[in-house]
């Protein structure tokens, strides 16, 4: 991590990959603070351009943003492929009133 300006604490073994513990300075920006992230580190959990944070105790966590919902589509489309998109109530527990089947369409995408 030379040339960073951070050092190494531990490396510690993990289910994926590992945690990298390093030590860095706060720095000033405008009012505000901030610290500099290594590309390797924000690379390693997908991080680009926007963050989650959360403060938890006595940590900040940063997460990379997971948009709801993402990768449903994909995951439909391949249930729909093995014939597993069936309801799981059955079709007799649906309700439908006269605009459920008078009004009522599906987009095609």
């Amino acid at each position: 991590m030379r040339g960073l300006g951070v050092t190494c604490l531990d490396i510690f073994e993990l289910q994926y990959n590992y945690i990298l513990a390093i030590k860095t300075n706060i720095i000033k920006i405008g009012n505000s603070r901030g610290i500099r992230l290594p590309k390797v580190i924000l690379q390693q959990i997908g991080i680009n351009d926007e963050v989650d944070l959360e403060v938890d105790r006595d940590r900040i966590v940063l997460k990379p943003v997971r948009h709801r919902r993402s990768g449903w589509r994909e995951a439909f489309r391949k249930m729909a492929a093995k014939s597993d998109d069936r309801l799981l109530d059955g079709e007799e527990t649906i309700f439908q009133s006269s605009w459920d089947e008078d009004e009522w369409t599906w987009e095609n995408e």
